[in-house]
Formats: C-alpha cells, sequence, structure tokens
C-alpha cells in the first residue's frame, strides 16, 4: 500500500477549549461541540517519508436508542496523507486502570511521535526528548488514542453523570458509539478495524469487541497488551510463578545447575515445572517435599525457610513480599510493573499497590517525562490547549467502578475479584471466524502475568481446529508497558507488521461462522433486549 503523500494538507489555527471538564462522579458538562484541530507533520519510516494529519478533539456519543447527547470523548488520531485512506486499516487505542487516559500509549508506543525513556533506568528530570517513533504502526494503519470519560479532557454530558459510564458495560458501551461516530464523521465504515487495549484495556476490548458484533460492526483484529482476562486468576501463583523467576533471572539470583541458558528457554522450563510438580504441591499443601522446596528456591533466588513461610507462594499480597525481599539484601525493592526497576526499600518503593501504581518503582521512573511531554506535545505540536487540567490517571474513576458483568454464555458473572471477559471474545471470534487476535506480554510484568494470560486463553470457552492459528501470543524481554523497552517495542512492531496482513477468506471459515451463529442466537437476542444502551 502506498504512503506516499497526494496533495498538501492546510494545518488549522491553534484551538483553546474552554470548557471545564470535571472529573469527579457526580460531574458532568452541557456543551457538545465537536470541535478539533488538525495539524499537518511528516516522518521517515524505513527510508519513506510518510506525510500525516494529526487532529485532537472531541467527538460526542449518543444514546442508542434516544440519539440524546451522552458523552463527550477527547482523541487524537494520526491519518496518513495517501489518496486511498479509505481503504486503510484504523486503530483504536486505549490504556485501561479503570480511569485512565490513553497517553501512555499514545506517546509510549506507535504513535508517530514517543518519549525517550532510560527504561529500565529512572528517566532523569527535564529538559526531555520527544523524538519520531520508527517503531510507528502509521505505515500500517491509521491511528485514533480515546480517552474514557473522566481521564483527559473527556466528560459526561448532562443529565448524565460521569459515574453513569463507570463500569464494565457502560464504558465499553460508551467507547463503542464512539467509534460508530468516529467512523461516520471520517467515513471510514468500510475500512478494515482494529483495536488495541492495554491492561484493563483487554477486558474492555473483549467486551466491547462483541458489543461492536451485535451492532454490526465486525473487527479484523484485536491486540490485547498485559492482558488481564480473568480477575479471579489475578494473583494465580502457578501463572505468576515464571514472571518472579524472569524477575531473578534479571538480578543474577537464579540458582539452577546449570544455569539457564537464556530467558525464553528458562521461562519454557518454569512453566513446565508450574503447571507440573509445582501445581501439585501447592494441592498437597501442608506437606511439602525437600526436593520441591529446594527446585522452587533455585528458580527464585529465595531461601527455602522463607519459601516455607509463604506456604509455597511467592504471589500472595500482589506478589508484594517476593518483590521486597528479593533484593532486600542490597536495600531495594523490584517494580510490579517491571521487575527490572527498582527503589529504595526502605521509602514508599516497599508498600507496592497495583491498584494505583503510582508508587511503583516503574511508574515513579517514568512518571515524570510523561507529564511534561504531553504538555509539551498537545500545546506546542498538536496546537490544543484546554483551560482544564489534563487527567492522566483518575483514581475516583477506579474507587467508584462497577465491574459487575455477565458474558454472552450467560455463564460468567463479574465483580471486583471474578470479572471474566474472555467469554466475550471467545463468543465474538465463534461469530467473526476471520478475527484475529495478538496477545503481547513482557517477562517482567507481575501484575498481569504472561503465563497466566496463555492459561486464560487455553481455558477459554472456544473450541475447533482452526482456533489456535487465530490467537498469536508474544512475549518480549520487558514490563508491563511493553513498549517502554526500546527491544522489546522494536520486535513487537515487527510481530503486528505481519499481523495486520489481511488473510485470505476461506470456505470452511464461512461454515463455521454459520454453525457458530445458530447456537448463539438466542443469547444473543436476549443481550440485545436488556442491555443498558450507551
Amino acid at each position: 500500500m502506498s504512503v506516499m503523500p497526494f496533495e498538501e494538507q492546510p494545518s488549522d489555527p491553534p484551538l483553546l477549549d474552554t470548557v471545564i471538564y470535571g472529573a469527579r462522579k457526580e460531574d458532568s458538562i452541557t456543551d457538545t461541540t465537536e470541535a478539533s484541530v488538525a495539524t499537518q507533520h511528516e516522518l521517515t519510516v524505513g527510508g519513506v517519508t510518510l506525510e500525516y494529519t494529526a487532529r485532537a478533539g472531541h467527538l460526542v456519543t449518543v444514546d442508542l436508542y434516544s440519539g440524546q447527547p451522552a458523552a463527550k470523548l477527547f482523541y487524537v488520531a494520526f491519518t496518513a496523507n495517501v489518496p486511498n485512506q479509505k481503504e486503510r486499516p484504523v486503530t483504536f487505542f486505549y490504556n485501561g486502570g479503570p480511569g485512565s487516559s490513553s497517553v501512555y500509549l499514545l506517546l509510549g508506543s506507535f504513535g508517530p511521535r514517543r518519549i525517550r525513556t532510560s527504561m529500565p533506568d529512572f528517566t532523569p528530570p527535564a529538559p526531555y526528548a520527544l523524538e519520531d517513533n520508527q517503531d510507528t504502526l502509521l505505515d500500517h494503519s491509521d491511528l485514533v488514542f480515546i480517552n474514557p470519560v473522566g481521564t483527559g479532557y473527556s466528560a459526561a454530558i448532562a443529565p448524565n453523570k460521569n459515574k453513569d459510564f463507570w463500569g464494565v458495560d457502560q464504558d465499553a458501551g460508551c467507547i463503542k458509539q464512539f467509534i460508530k461516530r468516529y467512523l461516520t464523521v471520517f467515513q471510514r465504515w468500510n475500512s478494515p478495524k482494529f483495536l488495541f487495549g492495554e491492561s484493563y484495556g483487554t477486558p474492555r476490548t473483549c467486551v466491547l469487541t462483541w458489543m461492536l458484533h451485535e451492532d454490526g460492526v465486525d473487527l479484523n483484529g484485536v491486540v490485547l497488551q498485559s492482558s488481564i482476562l480473568d480477575y479471579s486468576k489475578a494473583s494465580n501463583p502457578i501463572g505468576t510463578l515464571p514472571t518472579l523467576a524472569a524477575d531473578a533471572h534479571y538480578w543474577k539470583k537464579v540458582a539452577t545447575k546449570p544455569p539457564p541458558k537464556d530467558l525464553p528457554s528458562f521461562m519454557e522450563s518454569v512453566e513446565a515445572f508450574a503447571r507440573g510438580p509445582y501445581a501439585k504441591a501447592l494441592s498437597e499443601y501442608p506437606k511439602i517435599k525437600p526436593e520441591l522446596l529446594e527446585t522452587l528456591s533455585e528458580i527464585l533466588g529465595i531461601p527455602p525457610a522463607t519459601l516455607r513461610h509463604w506456604k509455597l507462594n511467592p504471589a500472595a499480597d500482589d506478589a508484594t513480599p517476593f518483590l521486597t525481599s528479593l533484593r532486600r539484601d542490597e536495600g531495594y525493592a523490584i517494580g510490579s510493573y517491571d521487575g527490572r526497576n527498582y527503589a529504595d526499600e526502605e521509602g514508599i518503593a516497599g508498600a507496592i499497590s497495583p491498584d494505583s501504581g503510582n508508587n511503583d518503582p516503574t511508574i515513579t521512573a517514568i512518571g515524570g517525562v510523561y507529564t511534561t511531554m504531553w504538555n509539551v506535545y498537545l500545546n506546542e505540536e498538536l496546537k490544543y490547549t484546554s483551560v482544564s487540567p489534563f487527567l492522566d490517571s483518575n483514581d475516583e474513576a477506579f474507587k467508584n467502578w462497577d465491574f459487575r458483568h455477565i458474558d454472552p454464555t450467560g455463564a460468567h458473572k463479574g465483580g471486583p475479584d471474578s470479572l471474566y471477559t474472555a467469554g466475550d471474545l471467545a463468543a465474538a471470534m465463534s461469530l467473526n471466524p476471520n478475527l484475529k487476535v495478538f496477545s503481547a506480554n513482557g517477562y517482567y510484568d507481575a501484575v498481569t502475568p504472561f503465563f497466566q494470560t496463555k492459561l486464560n486463553f487455553e481455558q477459554m470457552p472456544l473450541k475447533g481446529p482452526h482456533t489456535a492459528e487465530r490467537i498469536e501470543i508474544r512475549n518480549y524481554g520487558s514490563g508491563h508497558m511493553v513498549y517502554l523497552d526500546n527491544e522489546s517495542r522494536a520486535a513487537m512492531k515487527a510481530d503486528l507488521a505481519n499481523f495486520y496482513q489481511p488473510p485470505p477468506p476461506t470456505a470452511a471459515a464461512a461454515a463455521r461462522s454459520v454453525q457458530q451463529a445458530g447456537k448463539i442466537h438466542s443469547t444473543r437476542v436476549r443481550r440485545r433486549m436488556s442491555r443498558t444502551p450507551y
């Protein structure tokens, strides 16, 4: 597909947004203006100069049945200036939380511009650097970064309130309406469509994929980064063990003989150990075989007596005991989001909370550069200025989030500790046999462990001989925010470049679609009648 420009595009004058966007649960706005500012840019990727339009502004979602304005969402979009633009893929990005804006993906992952960090080391204070992103996906897809209600400059429109959109189904329904509005405004209904969600953005993607299908919008593919598709398994010791072993390997605490040849092969052996002897040992506790305890100690770098005290479970309490113990003799705690990061164990880093993550060594290592360069980028390069503060992460949204959810089969009912959305993805894949899934995880991420993601996929209610070939799983030498590691980001870009290639349709796929449609049709009708529209 050509990425050469076909005509010169003008830039808009700078935009000053004077609307006040409150981020509290009872807040709302009355303004329904869909204002935006477009600016022109270019970068060179792989030796090819790509001219593109950046657009920052708002679109208004409406209630599905009444047609009345429901919420005003802030977005930043990047579209290549090419003659066949409507045929290009378009990818919708969002972070997680819940309560996070999309600034982390926008300036860290695959947008045309990105921040320069010192990961896995602490990024020193200003001056910071913003640079053209050689790993951007803009050469394969147009990119739209969405900020959910209560984040960025997004808010409910009265009589709705922000809290009306703070829930699994409410949030996905709002994002669904935004996507449909974007497709209409920019005439992209017939473009290939992709979703890209990180962290809580992965359950959002599963639910959203199903909701879009119900509304007749079938996707070409979804990218799930740092997945949490089953909250009941969030601290599963079997699924978390390989990640903690990866941390130990990075800090040279592993004592196996012979030493591991490399991280991937070591992870394969730890996965086999976790599935087999370790799982059996947990089921037999308090009976403990000495050889099992010794092996566990060798791969984790933790003394046998400590592991016995932990009841063989280093993942308990969000793995905080492990994260604060691995390097305690050196006076450090390591990061939950990325075990390669560390901070003074005697300070606040010793109390790691993955809910907000604000005191986690990984988040503190990059917080300053994100805050500064987002303001520089938005105000100076994108020419958008608001009188309201930009809220990159809203703890109020997280604290007031409604985690209730019933998947399309009716078999799984969600809650703060039991939300399950793999069933939504399975239903969408059953009815759309061309839907592809790309799963990316970091080896050093203890918040959404890579092996637990693999187990969740294995246990998905999706059967058939062609299932595995539509789910591509890749793990990288990074943490929760895979893209902050330069080598991992480049490797992931190469993998995604292949993922975006369209698969040839098959007769078998069409036959499977018809067969599965009959099985799920009745459930689908019931859901459509009972679902609250946004």
